[in-house]
């Protein structure tokens, strides 16, 4: 007798085209792999860190500005080399992930909620609502975004001087997700005003559903698919936006330094010969952003059904 067949959503999706795009896409495939390296190592860096670079008893400052262990001055012990503090290079990258990845899903976590909302109602109810929210978007958009997290990020500290880690961190994702809520918005409004005029949402209409229940279970679940490509591109955009923020030195607190404050301190020694306290963190910076991208592009086409 022939094997029965997958069931349930987990067996529909492996008998799916996505995953038999995925499955032929080496691209896609290596770009995931190295994403999964990344963030295993930043979610589990407590257990897989060979050190922890932020235990000021552990640290030993007859070990700083170590290279790395395949040069003549290297230990195996550090296997990346260590920074001017005697902090691991290597554990560093991991501890340091975690902090730029949980800021950047955070920020786009937020965008995506405040965008997706503000976009199907504007789309949905049209007229003045519509505009009001158009006319936002229009002037979100014509400042930069670093210039906008800069400025908000600054207000932040100057009304909350003596914050803790947790509203520091929380400024610094309101000040990311300002900007970023804005193509969500747009790009749901779009696909929103084309849906409503379909027959199943006036049909919908006609049996006395409430435009909140046709927006929330009718509506929104056939916007989803442009969304989950854009956050998906927007996670790298909002990484390096606060490494951006943070090698200028008003990103993350300095006792929790992300990839972006470990690239400023390592560009302090660059030109006094140890290299390797700014590039490695510069190095992992851009395969979590590259490889991030690269899997937003495969995204994108696989969802199109134009490419097919």
């Amino acid at each position: 007798m022939d094997a029965a067949p997958p069931v349930g959503r987990l067996g529909r999706f492996f008998a799916g085209d996505l995953w038999y795009d995925f499955r032929h896409s080496p691209l896609a495939m290596l770009a995931a792999f190295i994403a999964f390296v990344c963030i295993f190592s930043a979610i589990f860096a407590d257990l897989i860190a060979p050190h922890d670079p932020f235990d000021l008893a552990s640290l030993e400052l007859a070990d700083s500005r170590l290279p790395p262990a395949w040069m003549s001055e290297g230990k195996s012990t550090y296997l990346l080399g260590t920074d001017d503090q005697g902090r691991d290079i290597l554990s560093a990258l991991m501890y340091g992930s975690r902090i730029s990845l949980l800021v950047g899903a955070a920020s786009v976590f937020v965008s995506v909620v405040v965008g997706v909302s503000l976009g199907l109602l504007s789309g949905f109810v049209g007229g003045r609502l519509d505009a009001f929210i158009m006319r936002i978007c229009d002037v979100m958009l014509s400042f930069p975004a670093i210039l906008i997290a800069l400025l908000i990020d600054g207000v932040g500290r100057a009304l909350f001087p003596g914050a803790n880690e947790v509203l520091a961190f929380a400024v610094l994702i309101v000040a990311i997700s300002l900007t970023g809520w804005v193509q969500y918005a747009r790009t749901v409004r779009g696909s929103t005003m084309v849906e409503r005029q379909k027959e199943y949402v006036q049909a919908a209409r006609l049996i006395g559903v409430t435009p909140l229940r046709i927006m929330r279970r009718h509506v929104l679940p056939n916007v989803m698919g442009p969304v989950l490509v854009l956050a998906t591109i927007q996670i790298a955009t909002a990484i390096i936006i606060e490494a951006t923020l943070s090698f200028l030195g008003v990103g993350v607190p300095p006792t929790s330094p992300s990839l972006g404050t470990l690239i400023r301190i390592g560009n302090d020694f660059l030109l006094s010969g140890e290299w390797w306290i700014t590039l490695f963190p510069g190095i992992m910076l851009v395969l979590i952003a590259l490889s991030v991208n690269l899997l937003g592009d495969w995204l994108r086409d696989a969802l199109n059904p134009r490419l097919r």
